[in-house]
């Protein structure tokens, strides 16, 4: 996509990004100023994470408003959200052995404080809002699968309520972004530093995987072409978590002072929720999906809409979307993916 793309269709905007201290929020913030809007509005409970993330932008000052609330708090979203454009949802609970253990918790953050934002924006009139979503939200096999799950749906659903409203709402769905905050590439960049073990939970898991930087540049995208009711979802390529724990000590244990045959690897037994392989989407959404390039969009199928692809899509053929079918990364692919992302 062309810069000059994204600049027209955020410049002088009003945004909102939630969790925008977060992995993916704060790198969305740091993108989106370089359109530049008019302002962004960092929302995010923590207050740390604000300071610094505010100490390095300092230069976009006039652009940014730092907003310590939790969307729990509907009072405190609606404040946030007054006068806003487009919203980026990004804020969430989402490491699957903290929301299994608590499920409430993570019922009040992913379902109630998502549908707190739809009801916001669309009582504020927003133009449009984005939901960021995950691939364990297909087929859930644990707690935080299932709220992402009921967030998209939540999220779809707002498009028929909305009265006269103009708000549109969609989605973007995709696996695990590397490096993120509580990634297994920074957990076993630890593990590697500390001499290991570097810890896997079973030594078959296969993950859809995607960099920092092409993962905000598809949300920015979706949003640009978003109409409502669509659920984008990326193409990603997968790697065997076994493949990745490989690479990563052959290229960090000499750093930390150790030769690669030193860090063993130790099988610890799946955690619970755990899946072996990953989906990108259900077979029933999967006969209403189109493509371009680079990712595919959803559209349901209720009495409200007929399918109909959007500009630039052609019907997708017809098949299984899950880690286990797709090409894998070779470890020299695996490797020429993580120079990007450690130095």
């Amino acid at each position: 996509m062309k810069r000059t793309s994204l600049e027209q269709a955020f410049r002088g905007k009003r945004i909102l990004v939630t969790g925008g201290t977060g992995s993916i929020g704060s790198e969305l913030v740091k993108k989106l100023l370089q359109c530049d809007p008019t302002v962004i509005r960092v929302f995010s409970n923590d207050e740390n994470a604000q300071f610094e993330l505010e100490q390095e932008l300092q230069e976009y000052s006039k652009s940014l408003r730092f907003l310590v609330g939790d969307v729990r708090d509907k009072e405190r979203l609606k404040r946030a959200a007054e006068n806003i454009e487009i919203v980026f949802h990004a804020a969430a609970l989402k490491h699957v052995p903290l929301c299994e253990y608590n499920p409430f918790e993570a019922i009040k953050t992913n379902v109630i404080g998502t549908q707190n934002l739809l009801e916001v924006s669309i009582d504020e009139n927003v133009e449009k809002v984005i939901t960021i979503s995950t691939d364990k939200a297909v087929n859930p096999a644990n707690v935080m699968g299932a709220t992402k799950l009921l967030a998209e749906r939540l999220t779809i659903a707002a498009n028929y309520y909305r009265g006269f409203k103009r708000t549109v709402f969609s989605c973007v769905r995709f696996g695990n972004v590397l490096a993120s905050r509580g990634s297994v590439v920074q957990l076993f960049e630890k593990q590697i530093q500390n001499g290991g073990p570097v810890t896997l939970t079973h030594p078959n898991m296969v993950r859809f995987v995607m960099s920092m930087s092409k993962a905000v540049e598809l949300v920015l995208k979706a949003a640009q072409i978003a109409k409502g009711e669509e659920i984008f979802v990326f193409k990603m390529p997968a790697l065997q978590i076994r493949h990745l724990a490989e690479v990563m000590i052959q290229r960090l244990a000499p750093n930390y002072g150790y030769k690669p045959k030193e860090i063993d690897i130790k099988i610890i037994g799946k955690r619970k929720g755990e899946k072996l392989y990953e989906e990108l989407m259900t077979e029933d959404e999967a006969m209403n999906a189109y493509e371009t390039e680079d990712m595919l969009v959803v559209l349901p199928q209720t009495p409200q809409t007929v399918p109909i692809p959007r500009e630039g899509f052609k019907k997708a053929p017809f098949r299984r979307y899950t880690s286990k079918d797709t090409t894998e990364l070779t470890k020299k692919e695996i490797e020429a993916l993580l120079k990007a992302i450690i130095k």
